[in-house]
């Protein structure tokens, strides 16, 4: 008989390897935490941005002066520059004072002043004026002597509060000055020799010192002078009490270096045309002193022997 075929067991389905189970917690925190730097970066550009508008609205409102101190700052940051004010107003934190703005120093000077304790007493002894030589402001004496003490070159309480008010105020300043004494004719009395002209230079250098310790640079005093009797205010009555007085001179800044330039520019064109058409029409250039006529001299010939 044939063998009957044997059928075989089907064999159980291996398992599926076990996957790991992965749980993911997140933890809830508050609104107080912390949100990273980013947003102080963006801070920082907005308040820099902000800066340089303001800063772009100043120089477009400002004068040409102004913008021409700035440009030349940043053409040589590291040095004062062609503008010898710039350096000053640096130090005096102010921009200069041309001629033509004194009378408004004048004003803002005798504003300052009139903030000095008892000043309407002393308004009529302090004289403000515009000279050829810059702002000249007088401390002018009383016979009983309120700046100075009478024949001493140490100033009353008066006149010191005065002076370092007036310091404070031109300190600001970058011009510099000149301080003068001076003395009537009243003939001084010593044994020592000291005389009116030793009396009005230890004044003017005794409101320097006190000057310089209430405001003024080291360096923005460029002389003091003592004058005795010999710039007397009442020529008529040398003997006045107002001869007595302390002269504070307010210079004007020199002129800037590239204003003169162009300012001498035109004129020496126009100097060297006018110079060529004299020339052709063989007259001297205006300004200057014809030349001598030149002697001629005729050859001759060599006597014979």
């Amino acid at each position: 008989m044939p063998a009957t075929p044997v059928e075989e067991a089907e064999a159980p389905p291996v398992p599926a390897k076990e996957r790991p189970i992965i749980v993911i917690r997140k933890k809830v925190s508050g609104h107080g935490g912390h949100h990273g730097g980013a947003w102080k970066v963006a801070y920082a550009d907005f308040v820099t941005a902000m800066m340089a508008l303001f800063i772009v609205l100043w120089l477009t409102s400002a004068d040409e002066q102004v913008k021409v101190a700035v440009a030349a700052y940043f053409n040589n940051p590291t040095g004062p520059g062609k503008l010898n004010a710039l350096a000053a107003a640096g130090l005096g934190h102010a921009i200069e004072i041309p001629k033509e703005d004194m009378a408004k120093l004048r004003e803002k000077i005798q504003q300052a002043l009139a903030q000095t304790p008892n000043f309407k007493n002393l308004k009529d002894h302090v004289e403000i004026t515009i000279t050829a030589d810059g702002l000249r402001i007088e401390l002018l004496e009383t016979e009983a002597g309120m700046f100075f003490e009478s024949g001493k070159a140490v100033p009353t309480p008066t006149g010191a509060a005065l002076l370092a008010r007036l310091a404070e105020e031109l300190g600001k300043m970058p011009n510099t000055m000149l301080i003068e004494g001076h003395t009537d004719s009243k003939p001084f009395s010593s044994d020592n020799g000291y005389t009116n002209w030793e009396l009005s230079t230890d004044r003017a250098n005794s409101a320097r010192k006190l000057m310089e310790a209430h405001g003024l640079r080291p360096l923005q005093v460029n002389q003091v002078r003592g004058y005795a009797d010999r710039e007397l205010r009442h020529p008529e009555n040398p003997q006045h009490a107002s001869n007595r007085r302390i002269s504070v001179i307010v210079q004007y800044l020199p002129p800037l270096p590239d204003a003169a330039a162009e300012k001498e520019a035109p004129g020496k064109d126009s100097k060297g045309e006018a110079s060529k058409d004299d020339a052709k029409n063989g007259e001297a250039p205006k300004g200057e002193a014809p030349k001598a006529a030149q002697p001629t001299t005729v050859p001759t010939s060599a006597p014979k022997k």
